[in-house]
């Protein structure tokens, strides 16, 4: 496992967002995880960002430490391995004095949805990462969790690292909130985190310095592909290849995107993801057919 982040380091790849592949009884099952581990290092992805589609924000606490070790031991030796914590501040902390014990560079900190100050979530933040003794990715998935101003702040005194920025727009390009982010934040630290879909327009138009993305998972040389053509400016390619994306990320957007894609692994024959761990529930079996259909579509594309 990679563990110095070093200029670069977080988005020298598509930052894929993989589920946890899981037993029946829900423990964790090793064998299946590595293989998708391998079919995205293989792929050329290098940085792994565990945190919604691995269903972080309902990880035992007592799973937590294990949980790091496995991470820690089975990932190649140039991956990039981001563990996420929270949503609760009282998680995150006691989850940061579990960190400490390890080599990870940084941690992604999950969003709390409402009972939340725009101070407040600063001050969480710093408390963390004085907890944890490493720098935090900020999650912004939705307006009013924090303001510009307090990101501006965590920023400059280089309490956060990256900002995983993934509130939806009905046009990705009409974003107020991103604009004024980027004029009070370099840009090189924030990374689009809704997939392929705004990729294009985050990183031309707003100068963002990289994507993450969870159908990687299925297909990462394509995804892969994706970000050197945008890096690149080849527009054309960028699209032709977003567009091979979109079915899949239909399907995530009209059912739910972290049911979808943890079926879609099993389904594509990539890795068993067995059951997703309550709070959340499998996809219903009425998916599967469509869901089966994009995701080995997808696949072979990535293996033309």
């Amino acid at each position: 496992m990679l563990t110095a982040l070093t200029p670069g380091a977080l988005t020298a790849s598509v930052l894929a967002v993989p589920p946890l592949c899981r037993n029946a009884d829900y423990s964790l099952n090793e064998t299946e995880n590595v293989k998708l581990i391998r079919h995205l290092e293989v792929g050329g992805i290098r940085t792994l960002l565990y945190g919604g589609n691995a269903n972080f924000y309902h990880i035992p606490f007592t799973e937590y430490g294990w949980m790091l070790n496995f991470l820690n031991d089975v990932a190649g030796d140039d991956t990039l391995v981001i563990p996420s914590v929270g949503p609760t501040f009282g998680l995150m902390i006691e989850q940061a004095k579990i960190l400490r014990g390890y080599r990870f560079s940084t941690a992604m900190i999950l969003p709390q949805q409402g009972i939340t100050t725009s101070q407040g979530v600063e001050l969480g933040v710093r408390k963390f990462v004085d907890a944890a003794g490493i720098p935090a990715i900020l999650y912004i998935k939705s307006d009013g969790y924090i303001d510009v101003p307090q990101v501006a702040a965590l920023a400059r005194d280089r309490v956060i690292c990256g900002i995983k920025y993934a509130t939806v727009r009905t046009d990705a390009a009409k974003d107020d909130y991103l604009r004024q982010l980027v004029a009070q934040v370099d840009p090189a630290i924030i990374i689009s985190g809704i997939g392929e879909q705004p990729a294009t327009t985050h990183m031309r138009d707003f100068n963002l310095a990289g994507f993450t993305s969870g159908c990687v998972c299925i297909a990462p040389r394509l995804s892969a592909q994706m970000l050197k053509a945008i890096r690149g400016a080849d527009w054309p390619t960028a699209e032709t290849i977003r567009k091979t994306f979109q079915p899949l990320e239909n399907l995530r957007n009209a059912i739910n995107p972290i049911r979808v894609l943890h079926e879609a692994v099993r389904l594509a024959g990539i890795a068993n993801t067995g059951p997703l761990l309550p709070l959340l529930t499998n996809l219903p079996e009425e998916h599967h057919a469509q869901v089966r259909a994009a995701a080995k579509s997808l696949l072979e594309a990535d293996r033309i």
